[in-house]
């Protein structure tokens, strides 16, 4: 009997701490409670869609298409193509304050500026891959960092640099209509 009150007593912070725990576990948006008006912040998207072409001796890898996004501290979004050598005209959009905050907490709540710049290996058999880009300026210190897709490269990239590169892309894709 006073084992099953002990027992019974033990169990009542496990399941007060699985209440608290498990919203914060499953909940899949970063709080933008990171992000204030105070934080400057600029950042370049890069797209690069490249191809390999052997000329027999030599190779040579260049960009079919080229996507660029300027996001601006004010919310001033820039968005460039150049698909086989030839620049589209620029398409610009100021982000709301919401997408700005977002595009913020998601910098700053999860390291991303603290993710060391290392370089991912192109596998040899891959031809056509994409390569992205992304330099961030976030109140005066910038960080920089390079990655191909996921399947072009036997190294690992952070999940962290997928999450912008989704958020990035949306923007990309909203600016676009």
């Amino acid at each position: 009997m006073v084992k099953k009150i002990m027992f019974a007593l033990g169990a009542i912070p496990v399941i007060i701490a699985l209440l608290i725990s498990v919203p914060l576990l499953t909940k899949n948006e970063i709080p933008i409670s990171a992000a204030n008006s105070f934080d400057r912040i600029d950042i370049e998207y890069t797209k690069h869609q490249l191809k390999t072409i052997d000329y027999g001796v030599t190779e040579r890898t260049g960009a079919q298409k080229t996507e660029i996004l300027l996001i601006k501290n004010n919310g001033e979004a820039k968005y460039s193509v150049t698909e086989q050598g030839y620049l589209q005209p620029d398409i610009r959009k100021n982000l709301d304050e919401k997408q700005l905050n977002k595009i913020r907490a998601l910098i700053k709540e999860t390291g991303f500026m603290q993710i060391p710049s290392e370089s991912f290996p192109i596998l040899e058999n891959v031809t056509e891959f994409q390569k992205s880009n992304v330099k961030i300026t976030l109140n005066g210190h910038p960080q920089e960092i390079h990655w191909p897709e996921q399947n072009a490269t036997s190294g690992f990239i952070p999940p962290i640099i997928t999450m912008v590169e989704a958020e990035l892309d949306h923007i990309i894709s909203e600016v676009r209509e």
